[in-house]
């Protein structure tokens, strides 16, 4: 085999330097007139043997005398010749040789030929590290650098010569800052003298590199290093390898910034929440400035029109500035985007809109002048408009600025942006439902629920409402205060078996219920005992009419109606913890009151119970929720709640806080409801009570006795309406009844007139025709006051009217 001559410089692993290669000299006629030493110990011939004799008879086996003579002929015709030939050593073994053959030229014996061989391995393996020298010099896509010990650069290769912008062969004395930006610059060569000084080598550290001759552009390479030795150890340098690892680095960006995106964006269920998200994961790794524009009703939860122009909300902004730049529209302004600006073509095509150099945008004009020139005088230079678009409803627009990277924005970061805002939109238009649905949920608690617990001259009240699906906002447990006559206060706690919607719903047609039958006046055990047979319809009706929903199977209620004018409360509870009874002296009691079935079990009897309560006793109506909060057991639950309870003087409102420290979580698993009331009691002096015989003089004595008390009160200016009713009422129980008729009016902020009997037959109101002698009266009542009504008790009935006092009464 044979291959052109080429000329080496010998390097301490050449195979054919002098000290390594055996030589031999031939004259003209292939005679051997000269022989190494390294031959010898190469081949076994001494001197003596092969001087004077012909290398073809002693040194080639017949078998390769044809390869032998076609190297000799090619080496004859180009004056010189390398390549491997076989042959025989003194023990008559084959042996093959590299072998570098050229030409001497000697005046007194002609042409000779100096021959210098190694073993072949030996050359094949030199050669091919050459070869791979070379490739890495002069075609290796890979950077190489050689660098002196002072970092001064020795050597470079091509890659590293197109990466410079500089012709190879000027880059000898040159050094990395003098092609390289300074800060990029330091942090390699600092690198590179801790390679050389430590002799830890660096291997694949990857850095931003931007070039003196195109500094805009940032790169990303990849740089690897090994200090150089001689075989003394003497330090010649550092050759660094550098690769261009940009691409590969950008798309591992961008799948990690994908990967964060999934991870940081739509943790909430709150529109404005997940838009602030999308332009903090967007800055400052995508742009220099992010922001997000929705449409006005999306922010409100509400599905977006298609109008291709609506007004947008601004609602997120972010910036690499620890402010938003002051050019940009502030978060809660509207937008009214121009049809020609970018962010109105990409809504009104639901695709992006790159703008790689803004300044000549042809819409970008068209927006405000003022802040247009602001914005190109800030160095904003790059745009990227991508539209949010979920279940095909466009919701709004993502706007990504870049003014202090100077690179702009390409065709890999719109398809990012792209993503984005495709994994936002999923979550903004989920986060919009779920606010509609909430917003629905909780105008179903506020029309189920009391706004505003109304001021009422019998009990001080505060609350608490936390429900177990904070989401919803609804549960299945309620409370109310609802106002009786005689100034007496009816107080309901009760609790739907379940939670959320359906428990909700259930619960305000028994609040309804509820209130239906204290305007009735019913006592406690029975108002429950309605209720008992309301709970057993609703689950009959649920269960004929809608199998796959929640079954309601039961709920339980404490009803207590308090009159501050005996100071005695009648209470009767279905299945519910007792209240807490809290003295003004601070001693808490929970009273033994009839447990009571709970409502729905049907067929069970209900019990009421009556407590007598001094002014300031504070009662606490609780659902069970409260106790069980935190898996604890009964007592424990008593206990706390007796503790939170023990200090009179404290407001309600402190009451109801200490309560809600002792026993309730962050997030409780069940609904709990709290109501408190401190009672007051109507003074003696404004209660004024009369019994009157069954006698056709009562009406009369009536009068008299009212007109006397309204003078005492000074209000007289009512006392002619209030003859008028109590004359109509003592003549009713008088026509009606046989027993005694006992007349109390009460004065509070409504005078109050009311008259009892031992009947139980129900009054009417109806229009008397012209013709009829008497009919009339009711009606005259009803004319007259501002309220008027019937109660039943055990033994009859109370008819009692209520008139509004004058808006100056005369101090007492």
């Amino acid at each position: 085999m044979d291959t052109p001559v080429t000329t080496f410089s010998e390097g301490p692993d050449d195979p054919f330097a002098v000290r390594r290669s055996a030589s031999a000299v031939l004259d003209g006629t292939g005679r051997v007139v000269g022989w190494s030493e390294r031959a010898e110990e190469l081949l076994g011939y001494s001197p003596e043997e092969v001087l004077g004799r012909t290398a073809r008879d002693l040194l080639i086996d017949p078998r390769d005398k044809d390869v032998v003579m076609a190297a000799v002929t090619a080496c004859v015709d180009a004056g010189g010749w390398f390549g491997v030939v076989p042959v025989r050593d003194r023990g008559g073994k084959r042996v093959e040789l590299g072998c570098r053959v050229r030409a001497v030229m000697r005046s007194e014996a002609g042409v000779e030929w100096f021959l210098v061989g190694a073993p072949a391995e030996q050359v094949t393996q030199w050669e091919m590290d050459r070869s791979v020298l070379d490739g890495m010099f002069r075609r290796s896509p890979i950077g190489l650098a050689v660098h002196a010990p002072d970092l001064s650069l020795l050597r470079v290769n091509r890659a590293i010569a197109r990466f410079g912008g500089i012709p190879a062969e000027y880059y000898r004395g040159l050094r990395t800052g003098d092609f390289v930006i300074d800060r990029d610059a330091q942090t390699v060569e600092s690198r590179l003298r801790r390679v050389v000084e430590t002799g830890e080598p660096l291997i694949f550290t990857e850095q931003p590199c931007r070039l003196r001759h195109d500094p805009d552009r940032e790169l990303i390479v990849s740089v690897s290093a090994f200090r150089m030795q001689d075989s003394s150890g003497r330090t010649l340098g550092v050759t660094q390898m550098v690769e261009d690892v940009t691409d590969r680095f950008r798309a591992r960006r961008r799948l990690a910034l994908l990967n964060e995106a999934g991870a940081r964006i739509g943790t909430t269920l709150d529109v404005e929440r997940t838009a602030r998200e999308l332009a903090e994961v967007a800055v400052p790794d995508l742009a220099d400035c992010a922001s997000v524009d929705l449409i006005e009703s999306v922010t409100r939860g509400e599905e977006p029109g298609q109008e291709a122009l609506a007004p947008l909300r601004r609602t997120a902004v972010r910036s690499v500035a620890p402010e938003a730049p002051p050019v940009m529209y502030p978060v809660g302004h509207t937008m009214h985007y121009p049809p020609e600006a970018p962010q109105a073509r990409c809504l009104a095509e639901r695709r992006p809109v790159l703008e790689p150099v803004l300044e000549f945008s042809p819409g970008w004009s068209s927006l405000d002048p003022d802040k247009v020139e602001r914005v190109l005088e800030l160095g904003v230079h790059s745009l990227i408009v991508t539209p949010l678009v979920a279940r095909g409803l466009v919701l709004g627009v993502v706007s990504l600025w870049r003014w202090r990277r100077p690179e702009p924005f390409e065709e890999d970061d719109l398809t990012l942006a792209e993503e984005f805002a495709a994994r936002a939109a999923v979550c903004i238009d989920n986060a919009r439902r779920y606010t509609q649905q909430h917003q629905a949920a909780v105008a179903l608690q506020r029309s189920l629920l009391p706004r505003e617990v109304p001021e009422h001259q019998a009990v001080e009240i505060a609350r608490r409402y936390l429900p177990a699906d904070a989401t919803a906002g609804v549960g299945g447990d309620w409370f109310d205060v609802i106002p009786l006559s005689g100034l007496r206060v009816a107080l309901v706690v009760g609790d739907v078996v379940g939670h959320g919607i359906h428990a909700a719903a259930t619960m305000g047609r028994l609040r309804t219920a509820v209130h239906t039958l204290a305007n009735l006046d019913l006592p406690p055990d029975e108002v429950l005992s309605h209720l008992d047979d309301l709970v057993d319809r609703l689950a009959a009706e649920q269960e004929a009419t809608d199998e796959s929903s929640p079954q309601v199977v039961g709920a339980t209620c404490l009803y207590a109606v308090y009159d501050p004018v005996s100071r005695r409360c009648a209470l009767a509870r279905a299945g519910h913890p007792p209240p807490a009874v809290v003295t003004p002296d601070g001693r808490v009691d929970f009273p033994d009151l009839p447990a009571g079935p709970p409502l729905g079990l049907g067929g069970l009897p209900f019990e009421s119970a009556e407590l007598e309560l001094p002014e300031g006793t504070l009662l606490a109506l609780y659902t069970d929720g409260l106790l069980a909060a935190q898996r604890r057991d009964l007592d424990e639950g008593l206990a706390l709640l007796r503790g939170a309870l023990s200090d009179p003087a404290r407001s309600l409102e402190d009451t109801c806080k200490a309560v809600e420290d002792a026993l309730l979580p962050d997030r409780p698993s069940d609904d709990i409801a709290l109501l408190t009331a401190r009672t007051r009691c109507l003074a003696a002096h404004k209660v004024a009570t009369w019994e009157l015989a069954a006698e056709p003089t009562a009406a009369a004595e009536g009068r008299t006795l009212a007109v006397a008390q309204l003078a005492d009160w000074g209000l007289e200016e009512l006392a002619l309406t209030t003859e008028l009713i109590v004359s109509e009422l003592v003549t009713n129980a008088y026509r009606y009844s046989s027993g005694p008729v006992t007349l109390r009016l009460l004065r509070d902020r409504h005078l109050i007139c009311e008259v009892s009997d031992t009947s139980s037959t129900s009054p009417h109101l109806r229009h008397a025709a012209t013709t009829d002698e008497g009919g009339r009266g009711l009606f005259l009542v009803a004319q007259l006051t501002e309220r008027w009504g019937t109660r039943y008790v055990r033994n009859g009935k109370t008819i009692w009217a209520e008139q509004p006092l004058p808006s100056m009464p005369r101090a007492e």
